[in-house]
């Protein structure tokens, strides 16, 4: 794999209501109050926070990190998402290709110059293709977590679920540290498995040329926890702090971007496809 490094001064963070659609309060996103969500919804993270353990993210990877379940192109693995509606999303319900289009496109209008940042935004969830592949919605979408230390309290709908997790009943990884020493970076501990881990570590996997920036707003795009709630930072690195202002600019486009308008996808396919010819070319071994 290669992979530049964009100097982080050419980051200039932005207000989300640059690019809000409809003008919608930014409350209105992320409702997780539990007589406002749809019941797959809550029934998803319940699964997720009984279920991923220590021992199941490591079953995980020995599954998913031999590569050997398709190769696809990004466009091809977009379409197939076409397939999909994510149900843990309590913002909308289309499927999840409109979102990759809605998030590229927000990025573009804010940066322009950074083409690289916008396929970031086109791609990140398509590591959701798992679960066409047979992963239960609980272990691809929803918000990460560390596995192998205490759940931080921030977490949706954590206090309930969580208590049924084997883990938490282990005293290797149910204090605050668990299994990790203080400060050792995120690079180092084990995430939750979903699509943004499977993503990442895809991409590591097959030629590229996407910075550093863009793999980490990849793998941590859906650690709400970290980014929005600032959870774990008893773990987190002086990398990981300079890192959160690119993640937390990638979550205002990933979040707010959020509309039923849809975009007009056959129009921003040219665009977008040249891009990928720059970065991520050909088909990708999943």
């Amino acid at each position: 794999m290669t992979a530049a490094v964009f100097p982080q001064s050419r980051l200039i963070l932005t207000d989300p209501s640059e690019y809000r659609p409809e003008n919608r309060d930014p409350q209105s996103f992320r409702d997780f109050r539990v007589h406002n969500v749809p019941d797959k919804v809550k029934r998803t993270y319940d699964l997720m926070h009984t279920n991923q353990t220590v021992e199941f993210v490591r079953n995980r990877m020995d599954h998913w990190l031999q590569f050997n379940h398709g190769e696809m192109t990004v466009m091809e693995i977009l379409e197939k998402l076409n397939e999909m509606v994510d149900e843990s999303d309590p913002d909308i319900d289309v499927p999840n290709s409109f979102h990759a289009f809605q998030t590229a496109e927000g990025i573009r209008r804010v940066h322009p110059d950074k083409p690289w940042f916008q396929l970031t935004g086109l791609i990140h969830d398509i590591g959701k293709i798992m679960h066409l592949w047979g992963e239960p919605q609980w272990a691809t979408v929803g918000d990460t977590f560390i596995v192998g230390c205490a759940p931080d309290p921030s977490i949706v709908f954590g206090e309930e679920s969580f208590s049924k997790n084997p883990d938490l009943k282990d005293a290797r990884y149910n204090s605050k540290l668990g299994m990790y020493p203080p400060n050792c970076g995120l690079d180092n501990v084990l995430m939750s498995w979903g699509h943004d881990e499977y993503l990442y570590r895809v991409l590591l996997a097959n030629k590229n040329s996407l910075p550093d920036e863009a793999l980490y707003m990849i793998r941590f795009h859906s650690f709400y926890p970290y980014h929005t709630c600032g959870g774990y930072s008893h773990l987190t690195s002086d990398r990981d702090r300079e890192m959160i202002p690119w993640i937390k600019e990638f979550n205002k486009f990933d979040l707010y971007t959020k509309s039923a308008e849809l975009p007009d996808v056959d129009q921003l396919m040219p665009y977008y496809q040249a891009i990928i010819d720059q970065h991520l070319p050909g088909k990708i071994r999943w």
